[in-house]
């Protein structure tokens, strides 16, 4: 079975990560009949609403203690002890106390998560991402928003089922009303991403164009996954948030999400274009700096 791995971001060190179910996912991606069962059944939508009643019923408190233990979760960081929670999904999607995650300077990353960050992408030659074919036209279906994302930047954060699953918008602006994409729910497990990103054009997603304040209009996707029940979007549309404030959450699974500037309005921060460069994910919290602004150098 192929190893992946990613880096951590502060001591550049490389970790083999162990993503749960992967003798599962290695079998319904990368066997004949398993990918026949991916298409007849994992990628319906009925197993992930059928899954995801099941996260929201009461029953489901009893995965609570053991899934602590297997992902080693920093209980301390949540808001309530894991006894308080009444279905598993509630702790999914738990919220950590004030202050767990700081926010630095410039533009955030709005979740934890694993990240790849690219400085400029060009839809009419396609885009690839580990030698897979990634097109704007296919992801938005708008053709005005390709345009105006012509060779701009992008920044991809994956979600694995251990990470906290809210996530939070990484610079201050008015934020747009969500457009919902219907889909599937394939795996964004990274055994199932180092197949194949055609995924992401093909899973249920949703996004919102955030105009902020000193990185122009900024294209925000959230992308369901494989036992996702929903995407749950916490803000109000058309009002001003400020960097750091919640937009939403994912309910039970591993998810993504993506964010799009237009050209020349964002540097990423070079120590993850460096590991991106050597085929890395870098592992990242929610709130640390991931590039800053050409216009003031993200004095924010």
């Amino acid at each position: 079975m192929e190893k992946i791995y990613y880096k951590e971001r502060f001591t550049g060190k490389k970790i083999l990560e162990n993503p749960p179910g992967k003798g599962f996912i290695n079998f319904i991606y990368n066997s004949s009949l398993g990918k026949l069962t991916l298409e007849a059944m994992v990628k319906r939508k009925v197993v992930s609403y059928l899954y995801g009643k099941y996260m929201d019923s009461k029953r489901s408190r009893k995965m609570i203690p053991d899934f602590i233990k297997k992902n080693n979760i920093n209980i301390e960081e949540a808001k309530l002890a894991p006894d308080k929670y009444k279905t598993f999904n509630q702790f999914f999607y738990r919220n950590l106390k004030d202050k767990a995650r700081k926010l630095g300077r410039g533009l955030i990353s709005p979740a934890d998560g694993k990240i790849l960050v690219f400085n400029e992408i060009d839809d009419n030659r396609n885009f690839f991402i580990k030698g897979e074919e990634f097109t704007l036209s296919q992801f938005i279906g708008d053709d005005g928003l390709v345009k105006k994302y012509y060779k701009g930047s992008m920044a991809i954060i994956r979600l694995a089922p251990a990470d906290y699953h809210r996530f939070h918008f990484p610079a201050t602006g008015v934020v747009s009303k969500s457009k919902k994409i219907d889909g599937n729910y394939y795996s964004v497990s990274p055994l199932a991403m180092k197949k194949s990103l055609q995924f992401f054009l093909k899973n249920k997603r949703e996004y919102s164009i955030l105009e902020s304040e000193k990185f122009g209009e900024i294209l925000y996707s959230e992308i369901g996954a494989t036992m996702v029940g929903s995407i749950i979007q916490t803000y109000k549309p058309d009002t001003k948030v400020e960097k750091g404030d919640e937009k939403g959450y994912f309910a039970f699974g591993g998810s993504s999400l993506l964010l799009l500037f237009e050209k020349d309005k964002v540097k990423f921060s070079e120590d993850l274009l460096k590991n991106t460069n050597e085929g890395f994910e870098t592992k990242i919290n929610m709130g640390e700096t991931i590039g800053n602004s050409t216009i003031d150098n993200g004095i924010v």
